[in-house]
């Protein structure tokens, strides 16, 4: 009994030390890369954790990321884990399927899972600018399930295939967006940035969202398709260019968490 409440002990001790020591701004090595992670607040220690998994945007970090008010603010309220990669020259390879960042965010999360407590049920993918493209690439081919992506400004091409899905679809972007330019359809169609995985999903008719904002300067039209063969896509767009709208990932956290929305 002494012996495996010893043991008990050791092993409580050495998952502490490892969260003490790799957390927030100070990195979690893996292999030759690394990546960051952040607790929620007031998290009790043994509650499985739903995840974020964020790729930063170009030239960026994963501290960036879990120091990012529309981010890890987010994240912090909401009892979720946030997980921030690093990505190669500050960047992501997401161009085409030869890439080696999906199978490093596969190693990512199965490092995560032998920090934390993390439900499998609930993993969020998702990422901004550059990060938001490979946040699709990711959920495109990896071997992981996701429940979610939830995509910024950023994606792959709409007539790429991809061999599977996540659960679920979000993704924003802006019309005036001429860093990653919003991908309009013949005829200016602005329904076109989830063009690939309403075909994917067998995804029909559209149906109007409504208007929301959290904040009075921006304004974000919704578009829904919930008659699909399988899953569904939501569109939120703005008139706005290329940044993270104030509040979109806590509503889309709020949502898919059964949560009434709040901001922040």
């Amino acid at each position: 009994m002494i012996y495996r409440l010893f043991c008990l002990f050791l092993l409580t001790a050495t998952q502490a030390a490892a969260v003490d020591t790799c957390h927030g701004d100070t990195a979690c090595d893996l292999g030759d890369r690394s990546y960051h992670v952040l607790e929620p607040d007031d998290w009790d220690s043994e509650t499985p954790l739903p995840v974020l998994l964020h790729f930063h945007g170009w030239a960026r970090q994963g501290t960036v990321v879990v120091n990012h008010e529309r981010i890890a603010g987010a994240t912090k309220l909401r009892g979720v884990l946030l997980v921030a990669p690093n990505g190669l020259g500050k960047s992501w390879d997401f161009w085409t399927s030869d890439t080696r960042d999906v199978p490093f965010a596969d190693r990512v999360l199965e490092d995560v899972a032998k920090r934390y407590p993390i439900d499998p049920e609930r993993i969020y993918v998702s990422g901004y600018s550059f990060g938001g493209a490979m946040a699709w690439r990711y959920v495109c081919q990896s071997g992981n399930d996701t429940a979610a992506l939830m995509a910024v400004a950023g994606s792959i091409r709409q007539t790429e295939h991809c061999p599977q899905a996540p659960a679920e679809v979000r993704h924003v972007h802006g019309t005036s967006d001429t860093v990653m330019d919003f991908p309009f359809g013949p005829g200016g169609d602005t329904t076109y940035p989830v063009a690939l995985w309403r075909q994917k999903y067998g995804c029909h008719n559209a149906t109007p969202g409504g208007d929301w904002s959290v904040v009075p300067i921006l304004t974000l039209s919704r578009m829904e398709w919930t008659d699909c063969a399988q899953g569904q896509v939501v569109l939120d767009t703005h008139s706005g260019g290329h940044f993270i709208p104030h509040g979109w990932i806590g509503r889309q956290l709020d949502e898919l968490l059964g949560r009434e929305p709040t901001y922040p």
